[in-house]
This record gives structure tokens, sequence and C-alpha cells, in this order.
């Protein structure tokens, strides 16, 4: 932590200190409006609205209308997460100087260059009446929960930092659609480092950045045609001598930190855009004859969770899944008729263009038809004065905005802006789910996508008729030239989009031969697909494994899908195993260094569960590193990331090619020994030097930060002890990045499980703030009652939020 974050912190930890005090009494004045049973009038709604509670605290909520079911589910959502609401549009915003100082103005910064206000603003005018008027239902139910707080029943959070939230507006909802098409598809850094390769012959670039892998999982097409792929780096720079130096790949850093720090602070980041398994079998495949479908998001672990759960209830829908607090509806579940899952296509939707400003008039650019204006726009921050005075002061900000889009990077003279769809106004993540909800076959489930307009998703579906589908919707650019996959030349039109792939030419299938579909942030079109998604899919270690176990039995039960997502095998650590035993075999003999790395890996079993041993993967990230830096130089390999690292490497380690070979190294035996001592140092400096304590669990710890948790006296409240991690990057159970799971039994709705990593509740004080935690560890989601009958059954609390009685 930086010193001037350091110093806010402690200050405001102890102004904190006597809000702590006050606590436990304010406590029960929140009660009564946060109550969970009994009966409590709300003024707002038409009719009662019944709210039922289950062992989880997870809220069923039955109403008469579909107006009080949104208002209803505003008011419940706020009662258990408004300050995760307020930080989520704060986030989005730009407006976190405004309650956190001086620490997240960069932030501010940045995010108020994407506009994503005005955006959330313009979009809510285009929506169709019924789902602006759930958005507006949705916001009066939260500014009813707002309204029946006072300055001592305000959630701690707000008590602590001394503010109020202001009123919810449907906008604020839309924003929040927002920060996952910044943390899903973000690209246009990975545009700035492919530039730093412009020096690299082709054939290593093609090397370093894979785009096939002999394991892949092709859903749409087949590479039985000649593969026409470009290369990535198809063309030159837009100018040689501007190619991306380690300065500039260190100012890129520094500003995707900035952004990251945001997005992990609400748990919505997702590590190099891979957010991620779903599957789906028909019903040929289990055991009931109904098909089975599975979804667990990957997003960073975060306290409370980004997911909240919720079934919903009223004349023309019932649904019930995850959605995020600030949202109406569901966005993964389950209706009636049809369940549905999401992935990240991991898509390249961004381009970076280097515009030549006017070095006499720094407001005009050069254009293909001349010097253009460019567009500005003054913001201003509101940045909090000190950790005890809520007071702020205005900070005036400058955004530019050439015909490409916001200018994000100013290195040295030279300024890059980036085009992105989702700040086109006509983009829409939202509406889509509002039809999905609602949807009860495969024509209105394909109908609902083709008005998503959002960032590329993978959905998945099922139906009780036993069909199963899948549609990767969004939109993905068509350039004039070019892929996008380093800086275009923004005087030019080389670079502009003539369009974007239609609706109908986007991946999908539907009822495949096979009767099994799985996506997991993979490549999933064949080199016959005749448009341009990305070069840069993530490896298909996941997508191959949950295949392989799919296959491996006739017939499948909620139980064995239970098993897949808890599954912690690695093909890349297996591979690296494999391939170091072969090596070493011969050389143990004569090398004590070798029987000793060998001696180390004895018993390996290629999985990384909790008791496992940390000491290959160690190796594998020491010897990723190691390669990087012997080509690229240190600086680069520690700042260079990119989702198909995993698949060069196991290339690099299967082939042992000798132009990737660090030159201060003979062979790879010799490598291999000096990678097996950088990873002895690492985890002896983490975890001592017994040996039988070096384990993944304990090497990779689940750490769900709130982040209010590192203050002194009320931080406490909020923290979570770290929890020994299952899975890594490579296995079908990602560990500390699974947000959410979900296996639907379309047989059986009530036999659907799902679940959270900690709870329902914001609030520490609250039975359910993290009583999920076990059951994610263990990978068991319970049930999740659906039928009146079992929601019934399940419930625990019953609270009637009753509209106003006339008065005679």
């Amino acid at each position: 932590m930086k010193k001037h974050q350091l110093c806010f912190c402690l200050a405001l930890g102890l102004a904190a200190i006597a809000l702590s005090m006050q606590w436990a009494c304010a406590r029960s004045v929140a009660m009564r409006a946060q109550a969970k049973s009994g009966t409590l009038e709300v003024a707002g709604l038409r009719a009662d609205v019944t709210v039922r509670r289950d062992e989880r605290g997870v809220p069923h909520v039955e109403a008469a209308n579909q107006d009080d079911l949104y208002f209803a589910q505003g008011y419940v959502v706020a009662s258990d997460r408004l300050w995760q609401m307020d930080l989520l549009r704060r986030t989005a915003a730009g407006e976190l100087a405004e309650i956190l100082g001086q620490n997240a103005l960069e932030e501010d910064k940045r995010r108020r260059a994407f506009g994503f206000a005005a955006l959330a603003e313009q979009l809510v005018g285009r929506l169709s009446p019924p789902v602006r008027a759930s958005l507006e239902a949705y916001a009066n139910g939260v500014n009813a929960y707002i309204a029946a707080l006072d300055k001592d029943s305000l959630p701690l959070e707000f008590r602590t930092l001394q503010y109020k939230p202001r009123p919810w507006r449907p906008a604020d909802s839309l924003m929040i659609g927002k920060l996952f098409a910044e943390t899903l598809s973000s690209t246009w850094q990975t545009d700035m480092m492919r530039d730093a390769f412009a020096g690299l012959p082709p054939e290593r670039v093609n090397d370093l950045l894979p785009s096939t892998s002999p394991l892949d999982l092709i859903m749409v097409g087949s590479d039985k045609a000649v593969n026409k792929r470009v290369a990535v780096n198809d063309r030159p720079p837009a100018r040689p001598d501007r190619a991306a130096s380690a300065e500039m790949l260190s100012e890129i850093s520094e500003i995707t930190e900035t952004l990251n720090r945001s997005l992990q602070r609400v748990g919505v980041y997702a590590e190099d855009l891979a957010a991620s398994n779903n599957w789906v079998v028909s019903g040929r495949h289990s055991v009931t004859g109904k098909p089975l479908l599975a979804n667990d998001p990957h997003l960073q672990p975060s306290a409370p969770s980004i997911w909240y759960m919720i079934e919903l209830s009223a004349p023309g829908l019932h649904v019930a899944g995850v959605t995020v607090a600030g949202n109406p509806g569901v966005f993964i579940g389950h209706n009636d008729a049809i369940a549905w899952g999401i992935t990240n296509v991991e898509a390249d939707v961004q381009d970076v263009y280097l515009e030549k400003f006017d070095p006499d008039n720094p407001r005009r650019y050069q254009s293909p038809t001349g010097w253009r204006e460019a567009e500005t726009r003054s913001e201003e921050i509101k940045v909090r004065k000190s950790p005890t005075d809520p007071a702020a002061e205005p900070v005036a900000v400058e955004v530019v905005v050439t015909r490409h889009g916001p200018v994000l990077l100013e290195k040295d003279g030279a300024r890059y802006a980036v085009a992105w769809p989702t700040l086109d106004p006509a983009a829409n993540e939202f509406e889509a789910y509002y039809q999905i909800n609602r949807a009860r076959n495969w024509n209105e489930f394909r109908t609902a996508l083709s008005g998503y307009t959002g960032f590329p998703l993978n959905f998945i579906y099922a139906d009780v008729n036993d069909h199963i589908g899948y549609w990767a919707a969004g939109r993905y650019p068509i350039r004039k030239t070019g892929h996008g996959t380093t800086p275009y030349d923004g005087a030019t039109d080389a670079g502009d989009w003539t369009g974007y792939i239609p609706f109908d030419s986007t991946p999908h299938v539907y009822d495949p031969p096979s009767g099994i579909i799985v996506t997991a942030n993979n490549r999933l079109v064949g080199s016959d697909y005749p448009y341009y998604i990305t070069d840069n899919w993530a490896a298909p270690y996941r997508a191959r494994r949950i295949y392989e176990l799919l296959t491996a039995k006739e017939k499948l039960s909620v139980e064995d899908f239970r098993a897949i997502q808890g599954d912690t095998y690695s093909y890349p650590d297996a591979a690296f195993v494999a391939e170091l035993a072969r090596i070493g075999q011969p050389l143990q003999e004569s090398s004590p260094e070798w029987q000793d790395l060998l001696g180390a890996l004895k018993g390996s079993d290629a999985t990384l569960s909790a008791d496992s041993s940390a000491l290959s993967a160690a190796m594998r990230d020491a010897l990723l590193r190691r390669i990087l830096a012997g080509t690229l130089g240190d600086e680069l390999a520690k700042r260079y990331a990119w989702s198909g690292s995993g698949t060069f490497l196991n290339r690099v380690i299967t082939t042992q090619p000798r132009e990737w070979l660090p030159k201060e190294f003979d062979s790879y035996q010799a490598l291999y020994l000096a990678v097996y001592k950088d990873a002895q140092e690492l985890i002896t400096k983490r975890l001592g030097t017994n040996r039988a304590q070096w384990t993944w669990g304990r090497l990779a710890q689940v750490r769900f930060q709130h982040p209010l948790a590192g203050l002194p006296s009320v931080g406490s409240k909020f923290a979570v002890e770290p929890v020994p991690q299952n899975g890594g990057n490579y296995t079908v159970n990602r560990g500390a990045l699974v947000s959410m799971r979900l296996i639907a039994d379309l047989s059986n709705w009530d036999d659907t499980r799902q679940g959270i990593p900690l709870g329902e509740s914001g609030d520490p004080a609250s039975p359910h703030w993290k009583d999920q935690l076990e059951s994610w560890q263990t990978v068991k989601p319970p049930a999740f009652a659906f039928s009146r009958a079992a929601v019934a059954e399940a419930t625990k609390e019953t609270l009637i939020l009753a509209a106003p009685k006339e008065k005679l």
C-alpha cells in the first residue's frame, strides 16, 4: 500500500472507532428497515408482496404484478447489498474519489474517459417501454428502502465513510453492465503490447501468440480447410519509431493496474479476460432423459460476492438464479421452461489508433479528409478533502475524443485513441436479459439474443423439451483491413470499421449431433469461419477436460456435473511433470540435482487440489518468466500477460525449440534445473523450508477482500479469513475465481443446485454474510427451491411488504 493510501486508511480508521462503539445499538435501529419477517408497509406498492427466505437467506419474492415484483426486488436487494450497489455505480461513473479521496482520483479520471454515466443515461431513453418500466420499478424499490433509513440505520460502510447514498436511478443499473463490458472486453492494452514485438521475426510472434492448439474443441465449422489466418503482425506498426517500448509498456501497465484496481475492489475483475465454464448435455446423456446445464463464472473474489441469488414470481414470470446487486431480473439461471448460462467469448472488440495531432493546435488531428477538430469534454471530479471530513473539492479533467474514440494513452507526444462498441450509445447490454427471463423456447431465446448489442458472450441453452443450443451473441467489428491486433495509423482509413458481423452469422449451434456443448473461453470456431473474432483465445485445457469427463460416462447425473465443477486436474502440469520425468530418468544417476528434482516431484498426480504439491505450478511460472525474459527482456517479461500463454509454454515444453532457449543456458535440462531452484526459493520464502508444507492450498490462498477490511477497528468486522485454494488457472475448478456455481436439472427444477462463495448479505453481522463459504469450498452447491411447494418447505422467514391501505 502506498504511503498516502496508508495515511488515509489510518485516519479514516481512527474516525471510525467512535462509530464502531455505536454499532451494536445502531444495529437494532437498522433492523427495523431490514426486517426479514413480519409485515412492513412500504409506500409505492400497488399490492402486497410476499418475501420468503430460506436457510441461506435467499429471497423468494412473490408479487401480484410485475411492477411490484421489480419494486420488491429493488427493496430486498438494497436491504442486503446497498453499499455494494453504491460502490458499483460510483466505480462505473468515476465518482470514487468523492468517498475514498485522492487515492481513487486516477481511477475516476480513467473511467471518465469512457463516459459510462452519459452512455447509460442515453440508453435509458432507447429501451423498450416494459424494460424501462422494470428499471424504474426497481429504482423505486431501492429508493423506498433508502427512505426508510436514517443516519443511525444506514449500513456500516456509509456511516464509516460519513455519507448518505443518493437516490437510485435506472441509469445506475445500466452503468453496471458497462463495468462488465470493461472487464470482459478490454483488449487495447494487448494491442499495444503486441506492438512491442515489432522487431521480432514473424514466426517468433506467431509462436508466442498461438491461435490454435491440438486440444482445441471446435464448436462451429472445422479446421479441415486451409487456415487463412493472417499472422498477428500482418502489417507494420502505425509508426515504426513508435513501436511500444519498455517505457510505454510501463505506462500501459500503470493505466491497466489503475483500472483493474477499481474492478477488483467490486469483484468484477476477470484475469486475462478468461471468465467462466459452461456446458450442457441433451437428455440422451443424462440419467433423467432431460438436459443438464452447468455454469460457473470466474471473477475476482470479493466480500460480499458479486452475484446475488433470488427467485422471482408474478403472473407471466417465474425465474430463479443470480443477478448483480443493482439490476432487476436474473442474469444466469432458469425459468420454468428453459435454463441458460454465460461465458466470455474473449473477442477482440477494441482497436487502437495512433492519432496525429497538430503541434500548433492540440485540439485538431489528421483524418483521411484532412484536419479534424477533436471533441473535448470537461469533467468535474469531486475529491474528498480528508478522511475525517467528507467535504469534497472539485478537480477539473479534460477528456479528448477523436472519430475513433477517447484518447486513453499519451506518451512522449504520441496520443492513442481506442474504438470500442461499448461506447456506442446504441450498445445495449441489458435488455436481452429481460427477454431471456421470459423465453419459452429456442426461437424466443434466439429472438432475445438478436437484440443483444453488448460485448460478445457465449450463451448456452436447454429447454424442458430436450433441446440444447449455443449462441456467441454480441457485436464483433469488421475492419476495412487487418485485424486490429496492433495500432492503426489514425490519419488513414485503413483501420475503419465497416460494420459488425451479422447476428445470424455469429457462431451458434442448435441440437448438435453429439448432444454436448462446452465453452470455456477457448477457441470455438474453425479456420473455415469467415469472420475474425480473435487470435487470443484462452488455452483449451478447461474445455477439453470438461468434454473428456462428459464423454467418460454413458449417462450423467447432477452429482457427475458437480464432480466436474470440482475437478482440479491440470493438463499443463501433467505434461510438464511427464516431460521432466522423461528427461530426468537417464540423468538422475549421475546428477544429484536431477535426483533431487525427481524426488521432489515423486507422487505428483497432476492436480492442483489444496493438499497437492505446489512445485510443478511454481516451476511452470518460473519457466515462463525466464523464457520471456530471454527473448523480450526482464521488463517486458514482468509486464506482459495474455490468455494464450499456457498454449505457448506447453509447446515449448514438449518441443524444446532452440530459439526459445535463453542464451545463458546450453540445454533445456540446465534451464529446468535453474527453474527448479527459482521455484524452491519462491516457495521457501512463502511457506518455509519444510517440504511437507509445500502444498498448493498453502501457496494459493483464497482471499475475499472487502474495500474497508484494512481499516482499524471497523475493518475487522468485514475481514474474511483466507482459505486454501483448490484448482488453478488451467483446471476446471478455478479456485478463488469461481464466483458462482449452477447445475440446472431440467427434469426437476427443485433439484437445481446453485451457490455463491460467501453469502447473500453484505452485513458482516448477518448470519448470511458467509454462510455459503463451506459449500462453495467443497463444491457442493445446495438445491435451490423453485416450485411453490418446495419454496414453502424451504421457508425459514416470511416478510410481507404491504401496500399502503387507503385511509377512511
